[in-house]
């Protein structure tokens, strides 16, 4: 099992200079990934957020071997195109570190109704996947043209490519078992399940692993993500918590490193003090079995 880190680069973690000094601190504690949200918009706090990919870009310039992505981008949010280049870029910098982890994006009113999109998630979930077939069709390198409900690309040729192959691994995230996110899953590289009011049991991992193999077409390397939250103060716990997914075959655990784990509510402001804790928690290394 590999071990990261799930942050919000919201208030002083905005600050790319100061995120990128933390996922350094993450790197010498010994986590494998280093990973942070993809937010216009969060709340009605209007709280300061880093643009992920400037913050990554900063990320990748100040550390050598962590993994780095987003957790998760909503990729109806943005166009494929411009998406297909900044990913690239960010796993060239990086030597080939960036894993992209994808998702419809909530809440929908603060990612797209605000802004006048359509807040429909069938229409997300429906260019969530052609925006990937684009990305999956532009990082090949290769001449490639598209024509879908949603997007429409003459043919072109995207260089340079990615350093990783056969492409930037992704991630999709998703609720617990619904139909939608188990395909789409099960076309990509690894399976990030959500659930409302509580973390995935081991039990209900099984259920999932079953239907997205059943759904797979290939044997490629997959990831199974399960997120959770471990007491940095207490090894022994830590670890007696994360081994039960171990031994089930999920091959990541990703710390919630959340300022409300650490008191915030609401839109209250984030102050130095829950700041520092979420670093202290990152200092304190990973769950290792």
């Amino acid at each position: 099992m590999k071990y990261g880190i799930s942050l919000p680069p919201f208030g002083d973690h905005a600050d790319p200079r100061y995120l990128a000094d933390v996922a350094r601190e993450a790197e010498a504690a010994g986590w494998d990934a280093f990973f942070i949200w993809d937010h216009v918009l969060f709340d009605m706090g209007f709280r300061p957020i880093a643009d992920p990919w400037v913050a990554l870009a900063a990320i990748a310039m100040n550390t050598q071997k962590i993994k780095i992505g987003t957790m998760v981008t909503p990729v109806a949010r943005r166009r494929p195109w411009q998406l297909a280049r900044e990913t690239v870029s960010v796993d060239r910098l990086s030597n080939g570190r960036m894993i992209f982890g994808v998702g419809l994006g909530v809440p929908a009113q603060l990612e797209y109704g605000f802004f006048g999109e359509d807040q429909d998630p069938k229409i997300h979930g429906q260019k969530l996947d052609e925006g990937l077939a684009v990305m999956d069709g532009l990082w090949s390198g290769e001449p490639f043209s598209y024509s879908g409900d949603h997007y429409k690309l003459d043919e072109v040729r995207f260089l340079p490519r990615a350093i990783q192959s056969p492409r930037i691994p992704v991630w999709v995230g998703g609720t617990l078992n619904k139909r939608k996110p188990l395909e789409r899953a099960a076309r990509w590289d690894g399976y990030c399940p959500l659930k409302d009011g509580g973390m995935v049991t081991p039990d209900e991992w099984k259920v999932a692993m079953d239907s997205v193999n059943q759904l797979r077409n290939s044997d490629a390397p997959f990831d199974w993500v399960q997120g959770g939250e471990t007491p940095g103060d207490n090894p022994a716990k830590a670890a007696e918590m994360v081994k039960p997914y171990e031994e089930i075959g999920v091959t990541w655990w990703i710390e919630g490193i959340y300022h409300w784990r650490y008191g915030l509510k609401g839109n209250d402001p984030i102050t130095p003090e829950i700041s520092e804790a979420m670093n202290e928690r990152i200092r304190q290394g990973p769950p290792k079995i």
